[in-house]
């Protein structure tokens, strides 16, 4: 009997996968892991509890989302409260789009706040990737923002001044309709459909009272992989993309 529609794998899945199992590959032993949230991030996470079960691997992990460190926790992977001086051999995360510099946007999955500051402390960042994300230019997936909740007019009014054209996520399961964050903060897309200059842009939002993020993820990763198909992609700002299998550590 064919699987539900809704539990078959598709393309993207296998992709999300691939690019999962590449980055798991050059994981080591002893290494304290930040890792991210949303599906590829998903995928990384299972995969590394396998081998953790297995007794292949022993590291340590904090997660960048509740979703995520409940997955974790329930593959068996040994969980680190934040704490003064830890930092990170290696993040492991998605993005929603990501240009050859490197540039990312991320935060689809509302959990942008954590995922900066896990990757911040990180002496390597990874970003997985399924074909789809990779993007000649930033802009066409909508920019996330997390907004303190009393700032949210001000902010809204701010954000249309740069054409950002926002909107304010909706949940349905929840009691006023809208999505927030960890932290109980609200979550505002922005769609600016074309990003000319990210680092300009990131700079005008910083400086709008009640933003406490933005999506844009600027000079923070070291290195993406990107499936295409069979295909496994190293990404890296400033030099042509190569195949994942020529390496045998992290880019």
């Amino acid at each position: 009997m064919a699987a539900p529609a809704s539990e078959t794998p598709t393309n993207q899945d296998a992709e999300k996968r691939h690019a999962a199992a590449t980055a798991l590959g050059w994981v080591r032993s002893g290494m304290v892991l930040g890792l991210g949230s949303g599906s590829t991030s998903a995928a990384f996470i299972t995969l590394l509890g396998e081998k953790v079960q297995a007794g292949e691997l022993q590291i340590q992990a904090t997660a960048t989302s509740r979703a995520s460190e409940a997955l974790a926790r329930q593959l068996g992977i040994p969980l680190l409260e934040p704490r003064q001086g830890l930092r990170f051999d290696l993040t492991v995360d998605g993005a929603d789009e990501l240009d050859a510099q490197l540039r990312l946007i991320k935060g689809g999955g509302g959990a942008l706040l954590r995922e900066k500051v896990l990757e911040t402390a990180s002496d390597y960042l990874l970003i997985l990737a399924d074909s789809s994300k990779y993007v000649a230019q930033l802009g066409r997936f909508p920019l996330p923002l997390e907004v303190v909740p009393f700032a949210l007019p001000w902010v809204l009014d701010a954000v249309e001044a740069l054409g950002g054209a926002p909107i304010v996520r909706p949940n349905a399961q929840q009691p006023d309709g809208l999505y927030r964050s960890d932290q109980g903060n609200l979550l505002v897309d922005c769609h600016f459909n074309v990003i000319a200059d990210p680092a300009q842009l990131a700079l005008q939002l910083q400086a709008i009272p009640g933003i406490v993020e933005h999506g844009l993820f600027l000079g923070m990763a070291q290195a993406a992989v990107v499936a295409q198909g069979a295909r496994a992609l190293v990404v890296r700002a400033g030099m042509p993309d190569a195949e994942a299998e020529g390496f045998a550590e992290l880019p």
